[in-house]
């Protein structure tokens, strides 16, 4: 597979915008229409239609690879307890021996039993009788009316703004461990004084929004690796309700809406932006995604990228979590630069934490060291490719991009070289597609800011 831009220090890359076009083409003469719909909450369906070649043409693994492939793309954009394939019985059969209990994708079968509490089932039908799509997109947020609490729940430290009609007039960040803290009463009561100290700056409060990583259902936490460390029965006990709990500490009938960080993140570029169709991603302790629709709408997708397959390479790094390999958390968050330190001569203490690690490039970045650079360069070249292939899935107009990964000269590299991708491979996407960074004044606060516009006064 020849790039047209190179990921300097990763020879192995294979993106799989680059394995659509291929199959594309490969199979325009003489293809069979296959297409995939995940079902969720509500029976919300999403869809995707795509070639493969025909059944019993020698192709059998080559086509199932690549469904496969896309099928894990849906289920951790979209979400969802049911795969439908329609149109090609040998890939079905594969999958429902792949994603079941014990099978190659058992990992994604129970995750999504878990936000959906349902059994997680692989459905094969005609093509005739395939779904159609079925939308929960809704307006949420730019509500910036009366006084209001926005929350935002980082992995290594907490945000909250107090905002008057729009403007904050109180912003803090703690920092706080989440992450190493089994008690979930740390994670309570620092949420509350996160929200009390928000309340002390205002004469009231008229709503709160929270802004946090995880999968948010109907304002409960269904998971959230801020509770990674909570035993399975505090987190049904405790941790599930547990924004909500806060919010009527705070005042038993204040409208309260909890959304995922990434389409926090998505709706903050969206209001500054002044438009939409924005794909945010945040590249920090994992990879975060968030979507704002072309009508200015949140759709209730899980936007869950770091599970999202990027690099088709069989031999690609695994997620320890997932069991998977080539998925976004190990190319868009501290984890891809961390992978790309050895191939690029630097030598990182393993005796360092991941965040630590990630500060060391970081330091060697502000001296010029041209091997840091080259690991931002690759990590652009990566995103450039993903993009393409996210837009396979998404509309998109703006591309914002934030977190920890992304500050300094690093983020302007990687954005550069993403460009340059889109630029040589997919012109079409260039002239379509803005990639953006926030200022850093708009990275610190706007996603708390963006949080409080969440819900709608009553």
């Amino acid at each position: 597979m020849k790039l047209k831009v190179e990921a300097k220090l990763d020879k192995n890359y294979q993106p799989l915008a680059l394995v659509c076009r291929a199959m594309r083409e490969a199979t325009k003469e003489n293809g069979q229409d296959v297409i995939i719909a995940v079902v969720r909450n509500n029976d919300y369906t999403t869809t995707y239609k795509t070639r493969v070649f025909p059944e019993g043409s020698g192709h059998d693994e080559e086509n199932y690879r690549f469904i496969e492939r896309l099928t894990k793309t849906l289920l951790w954009a979209s979400g969802g307890y049911k795969i439908v394939i329609a149109g090609c019985d040998s890939v079905g059969d594969r999958l429902k021996e792949a994603y079941a209990v014990g099978g190659a994708r058992e990992f994604d079968v129970k995750m999504m039993e878990r936000v959906y509490e349902k059994p997680f089932e692989v459905v094969i039908c005609a093509l005739a009788d395939a779904p159609t799509d079925k939308s929960s997109a809704a307006p949420v947020g730019r509500h910036l009316d009366g006084c209001r609490i926005g929350f935002d729940a980082g992995g290594s430290d907490r945000k909250v703004s107090a905002v008057i009609n729009g403007e904050s007039v109180y912003s803090e960040e703690v920092v706080w461990f989440p992450k190493t803290n089994a008690d979930p009463d740390y994670h309570y009561q620092g949420i509350l004084e996160a929200m009390k100290t928000a309340a002390s700056h205002m004469p009231r409060v008229d709503a709160i929004g929270i802004s946090s990583a995880g999968i948010y259902v109907d304002n409960l936490i269904k998971i959230a690796s801020l509770f990674i460390k909570v035993s399975d029965e505090d987190f049904e006990n405790k941790v599930k309700t547990m924004y909500v709990d806060v919010a009527k500490e705070i005042g038993g009938s204040i409208p309260v809406e909890v959304a995922n960080d990434g389409d926090v993140t998505a709706l903050a570029g969206a209001m500054d932006l002044d438009d939409n169709a924005v794909l945010g991603i945040a590249m920090g302790t994992s990879e975060a995604g968030g979507y704002v629709d072309a009508q200015g709408n949140i759709t209730g997708w899980l936007n869950e990228l770091a599970f999202v397959p990027v690099d088709y390479y069989e031999g690609a790094m695994e997620d320890e979590w997932s069991g998977d390999v080539g998925c976004g958390v190990k190319y868009f968050s501290q984890d891809g630069v961390i992978k790309l330190a050895p191939a690029a001569g630097i030598e990182l203490d393993e005796a360092l934490s991941p965040a630590e690690k990630l500060k060391v490039v970081q330091s060697l970045m502000e001296q010029g060291d041209e091997r840091a650079a080259a690991i931002y360069d690759t990590i652009g070249a990566y995103f450039g490719y993903a993009i393409a292939y996210y837009a396979e899935f998404y509309d998109i107009r703006h591309v914002l991009i934030m977190g920890r990964v992304t500050s300094g000269e690093g983020g302007v590299i990687l954005l550069e070289r993403a460009q340059e991708v889109l630029d040589k491979e997919f012109p079409t996407l260039a002239q379509k597609i803005k990639l953006h960074i926030p200022d850093e004044s708009s990275r610190r606060v706007g996603q708390s800011v963006a949080a409080a516009s969440l819900p709608k006064l009553r």
